[in-house]
């Protein structure tokens, strides 16, 4: 986040490179550099002749040269982006020659999403040396609840650690789709509010009550009254809560719960850096540390492992994923 805030202070004071090369696994920050180049480097009246938006899918590596290689009409640049470019894969190699030796009165912008360039071959090298290289790496999952709280601060919005947490469990790593939601919830309340439970149920329609958080807590906590009702909801809801993931956020679940028996110190602090959590979780962990000893973790990870390749219809006999997510209750909290 710091290098994509440095990428776009040096474009605001003009300090432009002929190359921006914006690769990884991760979209969003892609999209954000190449949107700002995109609304930020020429004025209005100068982008009808000098800014031009291309797609990997339809053109060559010849196409985009060409158009580089122009020189601008009565402005200082010209720009030229390239979107989806990773559908020029098997020949991306061959912009080498232009960018080793760049029209400096070019700003080039090419988006290469969910994947990246050979570090080892000529043409990161040269864009590295000639222009700006920028990976965009994919959050993991806890880490991403952090990052909702940091795109929110500057907007004067904060968030409570459940309502990030629901986020994430409901719509994955995925920043662009979570950034929308934000944006949404950003329009219907006020500069300074805070985003609870209750503002994402009633406005992005993720239950409060009823979600694989919830089931994890009231499984840490051996609560199966509470454990088999949100089950029962799932049944009935299979769309919105398919099997396959609520079985891999149990498994992290008591992943980390094995860690935390390993570990010598279970002060707060130390359980929340080194299970990588929120603190506002900690007690969680050590609350189902007493219910799940370190033997039954063991086995619950176990089970855990048959019933992910269950939750994929592998030897489940067509069992509906309500069923198979109550017999795996039964297994766990018995």
């Amino acid at each position: 986040m710091d290098e994509v805030k440095q990428l776009v202070t040096d474009i605001k004071n003009r300090n432009l490179k002929p190359i921006y090369f914006l690769m990884g696994e991760e979209p969003y920050y892609i999209d954000k550099i190449s949107d700002f180049i995109e609304d930020n480097v020429l004025s209005e009246g100068e982008r009808g002749f000098n800014q031009m938006i291309l797609y990997g899918r339809d053109v060559s590596i010849e196409d985009i040269v060409s158009n580089a290689k122009r020189y601008p009409m009565m402005a200082e640049y010209q720009v030229v982006i390239v979107k989806e470019a990773q559908d020029l894969s098997r020949t991306i190699e061959k912009l080498v020659s232009y960018v080793e030796n760049p029209q400096s009165t070019t700003v080039l912008v090419v988006n290469y999403k969910y994947k990246k360039i050979d570090k080892r071959k000529a043409l990161y090298k040269a864009a590295k040396k000639t222009g700006v290289v920028y990976e965009s790496k994919k959050l993991y999952e806890n880490q991403v609840a952090d990052w909702i709280r940091r795109v929110l601060a500057p907007k004067k919005y904060t968030i409570s650690p459940k309502a990030a947490q629901m986020l994430v469990e409901f719509l994955g790593t995925d920043l662009s789709k979570i950034n929308n939601e934000l944006e949404k919830l950003q329009i219907i309340l006020p500069e300074g509010s805070q985003i609870t439970p209750v503002v994402i149920e009633e406005n992005i329609g993720i239950s409060k009550d009823y979600n694989n958080f919830e089931l994890r807590k009231a499984i840490g906590e051996k609560n199966a009254v509470k454990a088999h009702q949100i089950a029962h909801y799932f049944a009935e809801n299979p769309k919105d809560n398919p099997m396959v993931v609520t079985v891999s956020l149990l498994f992290n679940f008591f992943s980390q719960l094995l860690h935390f028996h390993g570990l010598t110190d279970k002060s707060p602090r130390n359980v929340a850096s080194a299970l990588r959590i929120n603190p506002y979780f900690v007690n969680e962990y050590i609350l189902a540390a007493k219910y799940y000893p370190m033997r039954k973790v063991s086995s619950v990870v176990a089970v855990l492992r048959t019933f992910d390749v269950k939750s994929k219809g592998v030897d489940s006999n067509a069992v509906p994923q309500g069923d198979l997510l109550k017999e795996l209750l039964v297994k766990i909290l018995n």
